[in-house]
């Protein structure tokens, strides 16, 4: 599981990346201000989470402890659907899509506390 998720990090970064650089330089000049400023959003926090996924995969390398496999996969659907909706929402005005983004949000909490009980139990 490691090796995996170590390679969807990569993968959710380099995704990461082009996004932001797609919202600077060509989505600038098609949306509205505040549309772009959703899509930003999605991004910074996908960015964010990235991170989070290697240190969940160190964490169940190190001490094979589930809890860092969970805090991972949190981190992941958190992405999907925090992200995913606010892209959805900032590209296509899709605003229903609102209802998703919360439970993105829960996921990413719930995998932080997964990942600090994780470090807690194996210290």
């Amino acid at each position: 599981m490691f090796r995996m998720l170590l390679s969807l990090s990569s993968m959710l970064g380099c995704l990461g990346v082009v996004l932001g650089a797609f919202g600077a330089h060509f989505l600038k000049q098609k949306i509205s201000l505040e549309s772009l400023a959703v899509f930003e959003v999605g991004v910074r926090y996908q960015m964010y989470h990235v991170f989070a996924i290697f240190v969940s995969a160190w964490g169940f390398a190190q001490f094979q402890d589930q809890l860092f496999g969970y805090a991972a996969w949190l981190f992941v659907v958190g992405i999907l659907l925090f992200s995913g909706s606010l892209y959805l929402i900032a590209l296509f005005g899709l605003r229903y899509l609102g209802i998703i983004t919360p439970i993105g949000g829960l996921c990413f909490v719930v995998g932080w506390i997964c990942l600090m009980f994780g470090f807690f139990k194996n210290n």
